[in-house]
């Protein structure tokens, strides 16, 4: 499902890497360095927004682990506006139960059986299930349970996201949109219609 006018983009499979992506209508940009052995991400990015209808300015940086399944192991997430700064850290234990914490009301859930992380306005993120559930390569319709993080106030809950997959790319349909997403190679995204295109 790669997508040959994307260029070099779509074929570039030399990890480490950075890639970035464009929104395509509000000024905003994310760039992560990622390191990939196996199906283990080690992520480490920042998303920069200027102000909008969408969001306030902001920034957010991120640092991800992944196990050698691709399951989210640790997302430590933190974001500064004028009004502050604020951070998150979310980690998941062999066991399956996840921990949120923010510095005042920690909390405990298995997030409906989630092994991923999804966070929004981030195109990186849906490389997650994409990759560990082999839907770049395979086409499949399935429903993953994420634990849900916005931005930029840091807020997290238990959600759902339904992935289609077919020969013209993957319908994600998320609590606050329906799109689809073309994707390289390797799973991670290149375009994601009315979010951001990879540059």
């Amino acid at each position: 499902m790669t997508n040959p006018a994307q260029g070099a983009a779509a074929t570039e499979s030399v990890w480490p890497a950075v890639l970035t992506w464009r929104a395509h209508t509000a000024p905003r940009m994310e760039s992560v360095r990622v390191q990939l052995v196996g199906n283990r991400i080690k992520a480490a990015g920042r998303i920069i927004g200027g102000q909008c209808a969408e969001h306030p300015a902001f920034s957010a940086s991120y640092d991800l682990v992944t196990d050698e399944n691709g399951v989210t192991r640790r997302l430590s997430l933190r974001t500064s506006l004028a009004s502050g700064e604020r951070q998150v850290s979310i980690s998941r234990d062999s066991e399956g139960n996840w921990m949120v914490e923010n510095g005042t009301n920690p909390k405990r859930s298995t997030f409906g059986g989630a092994l991923d992380v999804d966070v929004v306005l981030s195109p990186f993120f849906n490389t997650l299930p994409i990759r560990r559930l082999g839907m770049h390569t395979d086409s499949e319709d399935i429903q993953v349970p994420v634990v849900y993080v916005y931005l930029p106030d840091l807020s997290v809950q238990e959600a759902s996201l339904t992935y289609s997959s077919g020969s013209d790319g993957i319908h994600v349909l998320s609590p606050v949109s329906s799109s689809s997403v073309t994707i390289d190679r390797d799973g991670f995204i290149l375009d994601y219609q009315g979010l951001a295109e990879r540059i």
